[in-house]
């Protein structure tokens, strides 16, 4: 499956994606569990990243910025929106935990000369997206309407037995107003932990296609093409989607063959 990279049970990093490694141009995604007064420091270089607190609570400082203990999720299916942080590119972050944490770092290419903030959780969007079987929960952390260079955050929780990201779309063609083309990373959580959940990535003509089992804490990475995902029975599952591209407007087309689902 060279869609899907495992998460690791134990240690530090729990997860990383990047460009070189996914063999894409923008988006790249990390996550990592701390455990108290644990510290993590890196450098953005010449990308602009979202911090996202995922549970626990952190302190984060860059620059002349310093947030304190920020974070109050024990866990990612808390209905409560999360902490997070913007920081432009050339910046030095430090992140100290405060109690066991976990934190996802989002990234995509940066050039401007933005201020780093606080996303506090009043300032998130909450919504309810689709109906019946098809009912998800959307939390926009980083949508296109604040300000960033080309990086789009948003976290879904979706009921068991239910589907997402669904009808199937895909956002692969720059083709604006109608689509846009924005890489993609799902970082998937289920609940209880030892859960899984289906993902399939497929296109038109079938060139890819790809259906995983993911399991708590995975990655699958979108290219291209149409990418669903389905909860079983018992299992809720949240996940952290990551989108960055040439442009930063979301604008997805359906799979056709299951459009037909919107007219019910």
């Amino acid at each position: 499956m060279r869609l899907l990279v495992k998460g690791q049970p134990q240690g530090r990093e729990i997860v990383s994606v990047t460009p070189q490694s996914a063999g894409w141009k923008f988006v790249g995604f990390a996550a990592y569990r701390l455990a108290a007064e644990e510290r993590i420091r890196f450098d953005t270089a010449e990308r602009e990243i979202c911090i996202v607190v995922l549970r626990g609570v952190v302190s984060v400082q860059t620059g002349d910025h310093s947030w304190k203990e920020i974070g109050e999720r024990d866990s990612v299916f808390d209905q409560v929106s999360p902490y997070s942080v913007y920081v432009p590119h050339h910046h030095a972050v430090t992140i100290t935990a405060h109690k066991d944490a976990e934190i996802a770092v989002c990234s995509a290419p940066g050039n401007s000369d933005l201020d780093a903030r606080l996303i506090e959780p009043a300032m998130t969007t909450r919504s309810v997206r689709g109906r019946g079987s098809n009912t998800r929960y959307v939390c926009d952390i980083l949508p296109q309407t604040a300000a960033a260079d080309h990086l789009l955050v948003v976290e879904v929780v979706t009921p068991a037995g239910h589907s997402s990201s669904y009808p199937p779309h895909k956002h692969d063609t720059d083709n604006l107003p109608q689509e846009s083309f924005l890489e993609e990373t799902y970082y998937h959580r289920l609940n209880p932990p030892q859960g899984f959940a289906f993902q399939r990535v497929y296109t038109d003509d079938r060139a890819l296609d790809e259906a995983m089992a993911v399991e708590n804490h995975d990655v699958v990475m979108v290219p291209r093409g149409y990418h669903p995902v389905v909860a079983p029975h018992g299992y809720d599952s949240y996940y952290l989607n990551v989108m960055a591209g040439p442009k930063r407007e979301w604008h997805f087309k359906n799979d056709p063959a299951h459009e037909w689902m919107l007219q019910r």
